[in-house]
């Protein structure tokens, strides 16, 4: 998978060097990956959660952080649409944002 943007990613954990490991792990499993569907990505990622408009969410840190990206199944690409805390999950729409 191409994940975009892994500068995101490296500007978080540059803030929360907690997360830095998780997140560096996580992304180097995805850009090996080669997800066709979401059966893929919970193969990979039991813990995943599907949710809509091809949002798929990671627990980062035991569930401490979130990792929110939207797949692009066909062209093989992973959007990161937000990385941040528990808290900080629970304020955003994920189908939407």
């Amino acid at each position: 998978m191409r994940v975009i943007a892994k500068r995101t990613l490296k500007d978080y954990w540059t803030k929360h060097a907690n997360c830095r490991k998780e997140l560096e792990e996580w992304y180097g499993v995805a850009i090996k990956a080669e997800w066709a569907s979401p059966k893929d990505v919970k193969q990979t990622y039991p813990k995943a959660s599907i949710v809509s408009n091809n949002r798929v969410v990671f627990n980062i840190v035991g569930g401490n952080f979130r990792l929110v990206v939207k797949i692009a199944y066909r062209g093989k690409i992973c959007f990161v649409r937000f990385i941040g805390t528990h808290k900080e999950y629970d304020t955003i729409d994920v189908a939407t944002i």
